[in-house]
């Protein structure tokens, strides 16, 4: 048996043996009653504590690891209210590293560039109106002028910056891409497309024609007729040139051929003398020299880059006008009689020149030439035309129908004047029938251009074709291009067969893909300089420069 210990509850005496027979208790042995007090407090407590502490070191622990970069202030206690409130949406953070001031950093910008503006704007609505001033006279320059500027002060020196210059067209101050053409970009260029019979097969055609006029050019910058007339390089280089103009290629802004019409033109201006005896001349052939300076000024009216253009635009314009014979005509030599084909390219030559607006065109100039075409035109509407005057005069023919265009241009002729009118009737004789033979693309290109202008059923027949049984047109000018074109992979891929007329004998297939692709541009290339009058009160001038 154990040694019996005192009992707490008799104040630590021994227990008393009466109680174990009364009640037959029984001693059982408590290992705390061997415990000092001490021990039972700390075996009660220190476990506690010990996990206590562990938890608040672990937290102190994670505090400092969340806050340990941050320097500590004292801050008063903050009372939490716990609300229910929805949370709103946090706006997008705006991009500050756009370039564009003083629009919305998170907006594109609103001055795209021009080639985006033209794939947005190809269905807009296009008005022939100054911009500004509703119905005010396409002369009026001012209708949108210079903001805070007299127009009396644009000449200051530092008004408008030391560099460049200001276009000015027929859509208000600066307002056209292409100021004496605006037909050749944009949404006008869509518009006109769309509206003249164009489709995406025939600017296909266009652009396969350029790709392949640029590989013919040669490391001069010039180009070269592939048949008769090798040697006329000015002619051979302002004729290709021409078709990448009309499409609204420069040297300035291109989207493809920009370097290509550079070089074209620097070849040009390298063969157009400033001063001397010979100042303008770029060749000793009246009609190489005004094909030439039709792509110097059309060049110059897309651009106005009077740095590189004017003076030699203006020299080749001269040339035009001193080499102009006493009864109005231009002969191959200059100062000779001449006839109504040479006559027509002088002429085209100098109506480009009158829409640039800077280059001077003297008014006795152009009346003489239409002393000319009044020598040269018979009928009694002067509806058809001749050689050297109106012996052999026939309605139907190339000479006709650039004798027509000539009267377009610098007579008033449009598509209400009664010679015109009876004119285009003997040209649609010979309206375009697809063939597989390449056409006489002489005549059709100065055909094309008058029934374009003319407008109307005739215009619509000689494009498209004649209407079938089943009210669809058929075998038009249009189709008949772009049918003939090669397509075909290798070295004449987009070019055409020469004709078996003048173009193809004396320019090859050089001059004849040429014309047949200013053939396929004559929608856009030219504004109309005339509309059909709605009541038969005369035809509406729409482009200055019509007179």
């Amino acid at each position: 048996m154990s040694e019996k210990k005192p009992d707490p509850a008799n104040n630590g005496q021994p227990a008393k043996a009466g109680a174990a027979a009364g009640g037959a208790a029984v001693i059982r042995r408590v290992d705390a009653a061997e415990e000092t007090s001490q021990e039972r407090l700390m075996k009660k407590h220190v476990p506690a504590w010990v996990i206590s502490g562990a938890v608040h070191v672990g937290l102190i622990a994670i505090m400092i690891l969340m806050f340990g970069g941050r320097g500590v202030t004292a801050k008063p206690p903050e009372k939490i209210v716990s609300t229910s409130v929805e949370k709103e949406e946090e706006p997008p953070e705006k991009d500050l590293t756009n370039e564009d001031p003083g629009l919305q950093s998170n907006l594109e910008a609103a001055l795209p560039e021009i080639e985006r503006v033209d794939k947005q704007t190809v269905d807009a609505a296009v008005t022939m109106d100054n911009l500004g001033q509703p119905n005010a006279p396409e002369t009026d320059t001012t209708a949108l002028a210079l903001p805070g500027l007299n127009t009396s002060d644009n000449s200051v020196p530092g008004v408008t910056g030391d560099t460049g210059s200001a276009m000015s067209g027929t859509g208000g101050m600066n307002g056209s891409q292409f100021a004496s053409f605006p037909g050749r970009s944009g949404a006008t260029k869509s518009r006109m497309l769309r509206e003249g019979g164009g489709n995406d097969e025939s600017e296909r055609a266009v652009a396969r024609g350029l790709a392949w006029l640029a590989r013919q050019q040669k490391q001069d910058g010039g180009w070269e007729y592939d048949a008769g007339s090798k040697d006329e390089r000015v002619a051979a280089t302002g004729m290709a040139l021409l078709p990448f103009l009309a499409a609204g290629e420069t040297h300035l802004k291109g989207k493809k051929y920009q370097k290509t019409v550079a070089s074209g033109l620097q070849f040009l201006l390298r063969n157009c003398p400033l001063s001397g005896a010979n100042s303008g001349r770029m060749s000793g052939n009246m009609y190489a020299h005004a094909i030439g300076t039709l792509a110097l000024c059309e060049a110059y009216g897309m651009t106005k880059d009077k740095g590189l253009l004017l003076g030699g635009a203006q020299a080749a314009i001269n040339h035009i006008v001193k080499a102009q014979a006493a009864n109005g005509s231009w002969g191959y030599a200059p100062g000779s009689p001449g006839d109504t084909s040479i006559v027509g390219w002088q002429i085209q030559a100098l109506k480009a020149a009158s829409l640039g607006k800077d280059i001077v065109v003297p008014a006795a100039t152009m009346k003489k030439a239409v002393d000319f075409l009044n020598l040269a035109g018979a009928g009694s509407r002067k509806a058809m035309y001749g050689y050297a005057d109106n012996a052999g005069a026939a309605p139907g023919t190339s000479l006709t129908a650039v004798g027509l265009l000539s009267r377009y241009y610098i007579d008033g002729w449009g598509p209400d004047n009664a010679g015109m009118a009876e004119g285009v009737t003997g040209l649609m004789k010979k309206a375009p029938v697809k063939t597989g033979a390449v056409p006489d693309m002489y005549f059709y290109y100065y055909a094309t251009q008058v029934v374009h202008f003319f407008e109307g059923d005739e215009w619509k027949t000689w494009n498209e074709g004649p209407k079938g049984a089943d009210g669809v047109r058929k075998g038009g000018m249009r189709d008949w291009l772009i049918g003939i074109q090669i397509k075909k992979e290798g070295p004449n891929e987009g070019s055409f067969d020469p004709d078996p007329h003048w173009i193809g004998r004396g320019c090859g297939r050089l001059g004849t893909t040429a014309m047949c692709i200013l053939t396929l541009e004559v929608y856009y290339r030219h504004l109309p300089l005339y509309k059909r009058a709605n009541a038969g009160d005369g035809a509406l001038k729409i482009v200055d420069g019509a007179k």
